[in-house]
């Protein structure tokens, strides 16, 4: 059980719970779905995964700086370190805004979040340190790799897919984890065989609907310089919203990519045991808003760079949620179905 201390560790878990809606309403979505004791391991394992995320993604820190802070930080994680999170924070405060959004609230308040993280037993520490070590350690190699390229420059998709192991696939390996003693064998088994899947697809998702998006607020360019290389185009093509149409084969090709780790995402899904506060809907929900973006993306490639925004309407992602809404479990694969061929709430 989470140990609430004196009564401040509960109120550092429920600011925990308040940072994360902010952060991302998506994976708030997740978080909602679940109850205790997984909902408060997921929550802060994802914000563990915000702070080195947010070092990667921004575009004010020199290459070097952000493996610095990426190095500190997996050392305060570490127990086998002396290194302290306070020290990672000093590292970090040059860099923090004043007035930090909530990405770089994360780092802001990182000495909070590991407080409270480490009020958590330690049977469920041990399964989440790890992954987000994994993944700071993954995020730090490649910005070491393009540290003279100014930002990301993925050159194919066998790279693209060890990217965004690390920056997705680990999150998979997490949640499987804190499930595991909870499988009998052969569910285990599929469990991990497919956790994979579900995190590849969700992240490949992301990289192709956001490729304009990345390059404009990032410098990072994901989508591999193999499939621009075949299509006649260059990264500095992205800013161009002329150049749409010369993308759609780009977009297509990540899309069925994508596409492709559907069936064993599905799997993961459907063998996940409801223990530990776990429910389905955490993980369908995520899974059919991806499914209706892959729809959208196949729909209008050419938004990806002439908009900037591919993305499922809000009247969508409240048809999905209300299918969730009572007592019952709709199943996972006719939603699947539906949402593959049209937008939900319009059937």
């Amino acid at each position: 059980m989470f140990d609430e201390g004196t009564g401040a560790g509960r109120e550092d878990l429920e600011w925990c719970h308040e940072l994360v809606v902010d952060v991302s309403r998506t994976f708030s979505l997740t978080i909602s779905q679940l109850e205790a004791p997984l909902s408060h391991e997921i929550c802060l394992g994802y914000l563990l995964c915000r702070v080195p995320d947010t070092i990667e993604d921004s575009a004010r820190l020199a290459p070097a700086d952000q493996q610095r802070l990426l190095a500190r930080y997996g050392e305060a994680l570490d127990p086998a370190t002396a290194a302290s999170i306070q020290e990672f924070r000093e590292a970090a405060a040059p860099w923090v805004p004043d007035s930090p959004g909530s990405e770089w609230e994360t780092v802001a308040n990182a000495p909070r979040i590991v407080r409270t993280f480490r009020r958590l037993p330690a049977s469920s520490r041990e399964v989440i340190r790890p992954a987000v070590g994994e993944l700071t350690d993954g995020m730090a190699q490649f910005v070491g790799r393009y540290a003279d390229a100014g930002g990301l420059r993925i050159r194919t998709m066998e790279e693209l897919e060890e990217y965004c192991w690390y920056v997705a696939g680990t999150v998979g390996t997490l949640v499987t984890g804190l499930l595991d003693d909870e499988a009998p064998a052969l569910v285990r088994d599929r469990l991990w065989d497919t956790a994979r899947s579900f995190a590849l697809l969700l992240q490949l998702v992301n990289v192709a609907k956001d490729i304009a998006v990345d390059y404009r607020e990032e410098n990072n360019v994901y989508v591999p310089g193999e499939l621009l290389a075949a299509e006649g185009l260059s990264a500095a093509d992205i800013a161009d919203p002329d150049n749409a149409a010369a993308f759609v084969p780009v977009v297509e090709t990540i899309v069925d990519r994508a596409a492709g780790y559907l069936d064993d995402a599905q799997r993961w899904i459907e063998a996940m045991p409801l223990a530990r506060g776990n429910s389905l809907a955490a993980w369908t929900i995520p899974f059919l808003l991806a499914v209706g973006t892959l729809r959208e993306l196949r729909t209008r490639p050419e938004d990806v760079i002439a908009t900037g925004s591919v993305k499922i309407s809000r009247a969508e992602v409240g048809a999905v949620l209300a299918r969730f809404a009572g007592d019952d479990t709709p199943a996972l694969g006719a939603l699947r179905r539906q949402m593959e061929t049209a937008p939900l709430h319009e059937r």
